[in-house]
């Protein structure tokens, strides 16, 4: 079997998820349908926006399925007309056993942390949150439970002391269209040697820390429940999307609803607020319907 003769149907929503769908097709391999989210309205206006998957999809010529359900017969039926090998997920959903199960070779996760840490729908903000020195990417075969499989291959990066996760996530998802690719190799060198593909289960035991879905209200900055350290990461965390946010009472002005964007830890600085232990310097943020500024042309505008 070669690259071309694997059949592989790609799973995946956002920007992160084209990184490897990318990498599959300029590499030859044979994709042969992607499933995305339906579109969805956006904006003002209200138009239908393509996911991320579906524009580069739509830019090479691939087929793409958006079942509303995925469960739903009629996608089932014709996700299994394309009689796939392998399937590859990447930022999607969690898939039901009648999906998952679909191909003869099974399908794999690209999951942004080292599992089976951050196991969850925002590993990478979790772990700048949590001031993690490290995170990673971790391939593995899905099972029922999420994010739980046999592990294919992992590779850690490092994480500076005040990167933010915007940073974090544009070098995993560079990682990625390299993980996508060896796993796809190595499951294509194991069927030509007629063995199982090689992987480990996850480590049992410990404190693991979880990388739920993160909302509004999960955003917002407790300056009095947490130290000058844990909102340095706090907002790095969340920094650019989807931004902690607070409310500021400056010069008897009350302004509600500001998105930090990046902090210091420092007593000193043009906008210094006291948190649990220690106080930060408010470096970069953005009012409601002005531009994300530093913290000295905020004060500037509000004493003219």
């Amino acid at each position: 079997m070669t690259k071309k003769d694997l059949r592989i149907v790609y799973l995946g929503t956002p920007e992160f998820a084209v990184a490897g769908l990318r990498a599959l097709v300029e590499g030859g391999y044979n994709v042969v349908a992607v499933v995305t989210m339906p579109d969805k309205p956006a904006g003002r206006g209200h138009q239908m926006q393509y996911s991320d998957v579906k524009r580069y999809a739509l830019e090479v010529g691939l087929p793409v399925l958006q079942p509303e359900k995925l469960k739903d017969e009629a996608f089932i039926e014709e996700l299994r007309s394309y009689r796939a090998d392998l399937q590859i997920v990447t930022a999607f959903r969690m898939l039901p056993e009648v999906v998952w199960a679909m191909p003869r070779l099974g399908t794999f996760n690209v999951h942004g942390s080292l599992l089976p840490q951050y196991r969850g729908a925002a590993p990478i903000n979790w772990a700048v949150m949590n001031g993690e020195k490290e995170t990673g990417l971790t391939t593995f075969m899905l099972k029922h439970e999420i994010d739980t499989g046999n592990m294919i291959l992992q590779e850690k990066i490092a994480i500076g002391e005040d990167e933010n996760v915007g940073s974090v996530h544009d070098r995993l998802m560079a990682l990625s269209t390299k993980m996508v690719l060896r796993t796809v190799d190595l499951i294509i060198e194991c069927e030509n040697k007629g063995v199982p593909v090689p992987t480990t289960p996850q480590p049992e035991g410990g404190e693991l820390k979880p990388a739920p879905k993160i909302f509004k209200e999960d955003c917002e900055i407790k300056w009095t429940e947490k130290t000058a350290e844990e909102v340095h990461n706090f907002v790095r965390g969340l920094s650019p999307y989807p931004a902690a946010w607070c409310s500021l009472t400056i010069k008897g002005q009350q302004f509600e609803n500001v998105k930090i964007y990046s902090v210091e830890i420092s007593d000193k600085g043009a906008l210094v607020v006291p948190c649990k232990e220690g106080s930060v310097a408010i470096l970069e943020l953005q009012v409601p319907g002005k531009k994300r500024m530093d913290a000295k042309a905020f004060l500037n505008g509000i004493h003219r």
